[in-house]
């Protein structure tokens, strides 16, 4: 039989070993490594990329970042839009541009002795022809025509009014003899705006018939219409005393506008009738 003190020397050896073993079996657990996995050629280029790119970001100096600070926009204010950035201008290129100064023109001539007896014949015959005196302007105008026929332009025109003052002859002998139908005319002529014509059928008409108001009213209007106030005036009265009620009419008639500003218009008009 085996003493007490080898047994507990052997339980004391028995229990170390198997703490050592059991040790070392952890030890061997925890080194145990993975096996290594083979990787395809395109692996081991992305993997060399991957650590070329990390390392080149290490070794590349940082940029110092500067802190942007937002303006606040106060409470309640609208956004506002940013303002659209101007087009650049286009400079104008300067050129040399040469100054041309305006020559003063040279004085017109001065007419010849010729011609300005030409124009003093031809006004003169231009005013008998304004009046209505179509015979005197005719023999006017064909003297002055057969005196100065080199004065060109002045002869052309006193053909041009002797050709009007002869038809308006022609037409004279043609025109009625009565009364009416000379007013008739005259009421023609004045709407035309032709008022000495108008005034000279007037004039022969109340030479048929001296008392007919609406010729004398005919002939004061046509007188009004040329500026004649005082005599325009005086045919006025003698219409209105023939027949009052054309006073009604004389108020409104335009073609009497140049006789109201005097004081006896508003006399013959509007006094009332004796």
């Amino acid at each position: 039989m085996s003493s007490p003190e080898k047994r507990l020397s052997s339980r004391s050896a028995l229990r170390s070993s198997s703490k050592s073993a059991g040790g070392a079996k952890r030890v061997l657990k925890t080194t145990r490594l993975k096996p290594a996995t083979k990787r395809s050629p395109a692996g081991k280029a992305r993997a060399q990329k991957a650590s070329k790119v990390a390392s080149a970001k290490k070794s590349a100096p940082k940029r110092p970042v500067k802190a942007q600070v937002k303006a606040k926009a106060p409470k309640g204010a609208s956004k506002v839009t940013k303002p659209l950035k101007a087009a650049p201008r286009r400079v104008a290129t300067k050129f040399n541009i040469p100054v041309v100064k305006k020559q003063p023109l040279p004085p017109p001539p001065k007419p010849t002795f010729e011609e300005a007896a030409a124009i003093t014949a031809f006004e003169s015959a231009h005013k008998e022809f304004t009046r209505g005196r179509f015979a005197e302007a005719r023999n006017q105008f064909r003297s002055l025509i057969d005196k100065y026929p080199t004065v060109s332009e002045v002869a052309a025109r006193a053909r041009t009014y002797l050709a009007i003052a002869e038809s308006r002859l022609r037409t004279d002998l043609v025109q009625p003899r009565d009364a009416d139908s000379l007013y008739d005319r005259g009421v023609i002529e004045l709407n035309r705006g032709e008022y000495v014509a108008a005034q000279e059928l007037f004039e022969r008409a109340l030479k048929r018939e001296p008392e007919a108001a609406h010729v004398h009213y005919g002939l004061a209007a046509s007188r009004a219409r040329l500026g004649a106030v005082d005599t325009a005036l005086k045919s006025l009265r003698r219409a209105l005393d023939i027949q009052p009620k054309l006073r009604i009419r004389a108020q409104r008639d335009s073609d009497l506008n140049s006789l109201r500003s005097d004081p006896e218009f508003d006399v013959i008009v509007f006094s009332p009738a004796e």
